[in-house]
């Protein structure tokens, strides 16, 4: 029987990059928040595969395109020495084109345990909203809620240093 892996889902926008009230799809304009690279590399140490899963409805608004969205991942996956071993992210926006992949929906997710074999309760989601927690309770992963957003859901911690302590038990 084949081991399966571990990894750690990861929100972009106000988890990776510093949210900006509107969408981030300019590589200058995409800031990486201070301690991530660290973050990720802790991560990563542990053995967990790191895969980002983020709704880009600007896309199916027509605000920016698909290359925007990966020229901002180029931007983070050099600052972070390529941590990141899978990046999707959902074109769809309800008014325009519904899609299983958007979160709160969990077809990212599901793409990505196909794709590297991994055992969900191995697995955690961090991300900075309730549609990211329940993207990942609907295929059985623990979440951890980073950042502002007023609720009761726990754990629910500062940023992804907090989260990785959390993950790591530290």
């Amino acid at each position: 029987m084949t081991t399966k892996n571990k990894a750690i889902f990861l929100d972009r926008d106000g988890v990776l990059n510093e949210e900006i009230g509107t969408y981030v799809w300019q590589p200058e304009k995409f800031i990486i928040i201070p301690g991530v690279p660290e973050s990720l590399a802790r991560l990563k140490a542990a053995g967990y595969l790191l895969i980002v899963v983020t709704n880009q409805a600007g896309i199916a608004k027509k605000l920016y395109t698909a290359i925007d969205v990966r020229a901002c991942h180029a931007k983070l996956q050099a600052a972070c020495d390529n941590a990141l071993d899978a990046l999707y992210f959902s074109d769809a926006y309800p008014s325009v084109s519904e899609s299983i992949l958007r979160k709160p929906n969990s077809g990212m997710l599901e793409k990505a345990v196909a794709r590297f074999n991994l055992d969900v309760n191995q697995c955690w989601i961090v991300g900075d909203r309730l549609r990211d927690m329940e993207a990942g309770a609907n295929i059985g992963v623990r979440g951890i809620l980073v950042g502002e957003e007023e609720t009761s859901f726990t754990p629910h911690v500062a940023d992804l240093q907090a989260a990785t302590d959390i993950i790591l038990g530290e």
